[in-house]
């Protein structure tokens, strides 16, 4: 991915709680831009999920790019694009598809 992805990714939106969010749990602008741009994306009711985890980081690994430092961040977007949240979290339980006929992404 080039840098161009990256500072795109960076260039989203944040709202007044997804900025605070993010200085009281010290991630940075890269880190965001790199989640975004490296994570799976994750449609989850109206929010767009962005998530690094192990499979991230072993995918890219291969092709040179280091994601262990952003493994478990998860960056929620609205469907406008805009970024509502970030934290950490290792269990992605959560993000996977639930029922009988999973929504296709």
């Amino acid at each position: 991915m080039n840098p161009n992805t990256i500072s795109r990714a960076v260039d989203l939106p944040l709202t007044e709680h997804a900025r605070n969010r993010m200085h009281a749990r010290r991630f940075s602008y890269e880190d965001i831009g790199m989640v975004v741009a490296y994570g799976r994306t994750v449609r989850v009711r109206d929010a767009v999920i962005y998530a690094v985890g192990r499979k991230e980081t072993k995918r890219f690994q291969t092709e040179g790019v280091d994601l262990s430092e952003y493994e478990g961040i998860h960056v929620v977007c609205s469907r406008e694009g805009s970024i509502m949240t970030v934290y950490r979290n290792n269990d992605f339980r959560g993000l996977r598809p639930r029922g009988k006929y999973p929504t296709a992404a």
